[in-house]
């Protein structure tokens, strides 16, 4: 299993113009970032590849999310803060955040699930 970090972009200037550089509208600034366990892929290649043609079905002129790095699962969460049970703790915050992510789930229009059962069941 492998976590696809991604990068998010908002377009400012599609709030009140129409957001395209050919009309000099487009302020693009950078957002937050997803993190996507992908299950059931063998390749880091193929976990990037899968998680960037999810994406790119709703990338529009006001906002864009693209990925950005792919690790195994394991040294994700082997890099994380090692803080779990303290009362703000950035590594509970980061397992909770998760979304899984399956090419087998795809088919069936269900290929995201998020919440408390993420990451967090990953020792």
């Amino acid at each position: 299993m492998f976590i696809v970090t991604t990068q998010t972009l908002e377009n400012y200037g599609a709030h009140c113009e129409d957001g395209k550089f050919a009309n000099g509208n487009a302020y693009w600034k950078f957002k937050g970032s997803n993190y996507y366990q992908v299950e059931d892929l063998d390749r880091p290649q193929d976990a990037m590849a899968f998680v960037a043609a999810l994406l790119m079905e709703d990338n529009d002129l006001l906002n864009k999310e693209f990925p950005q790095e792919v690790v195994r699962v394991t040294q994700w969460i082997d890099d994380l803060p090692d803080d779990a049970g303290e009362e703000h703790s950035i590594r509970d915050y980061y397992l909770s955040v998760v979304k899984r992510v399956s090419p087998k789930w795809y088919h069936t229009g269900y290929y995201i699930e998020t919440g408390d059962d993420g990451c967090s069941s990953i020792n």
